[in-house]
């Protein structure tokens, strides 16, 4: 199995403030990217705040998505892409990269999104919430951390 597994954590609406990425190539881990990410203005929810616990003075000095795109990209382009609950993911990549007036369809990855959610939905698992999957199939879980969830989410989908 190869893929890349990814997760993000945000500010506001679709901005991100954190993005963890897993690159797994037949089966196996071979990179994993975290990093924290200025949103516009360095603005954030106090709602996202108390989920997350990234403060707008932890990404005060950090890059814009602009900035940390190119390591997404490498990581992403052309590659089967896995999220738990991929469309809040996949939303947040491609608003983001509209707002910094990025083209989507570069990354060639549309058509190429699976989704935990809803291959543990399937297997009758419920609830399917990230923490409630990583109990069942026994994934240690740092939940809300951004690249503790895309390696679990990558755990996951090798698991299915």
């Amino acid at each position: 199995m190869t893929f890349t597994a990814i997760d993000f954590e945000t500010a506001t609406a679709f901005h991100p403030c954190s993005v963890g990425i897993v690159t797994v190539e037949n089966g196996i881990v071979v990179d994993e990217f975290v990093t924290l990410i200025q949103p516009p203005n360095n603005l954030y929810s106090p709602f996202t705040i108390q989920v997350h616990g990234i403060y707008p003075s932890d990404t005060a000095r950090a890059k814009n998505f602009l900035q940390v795109f190119p390591e997404i990209q490498k990581r992403l382009q052309n590659r089967v892409v896995v999220a738990h609950n991929e469309s809040f993911d996949r939303n947040v990549l491609a608003k983001s990269m509209a707002y910094y007036g990025l083209d989507y369809t570069t990354l060639n990855i549309a058509a190429r999104w699976e989704c935990t959610v809803k291959i543990y939905k399937a297997k009758g698992l419920k609830p399917t919430k990230l923490s409630d999957c990583c109990r069942a199939m026994r994934i240690k879980l740092n939940h809300h951390e951004a690249l503790s969830d895309a390696r679990a989410c990558a755990q996951l989908y090798l698991m299915q």
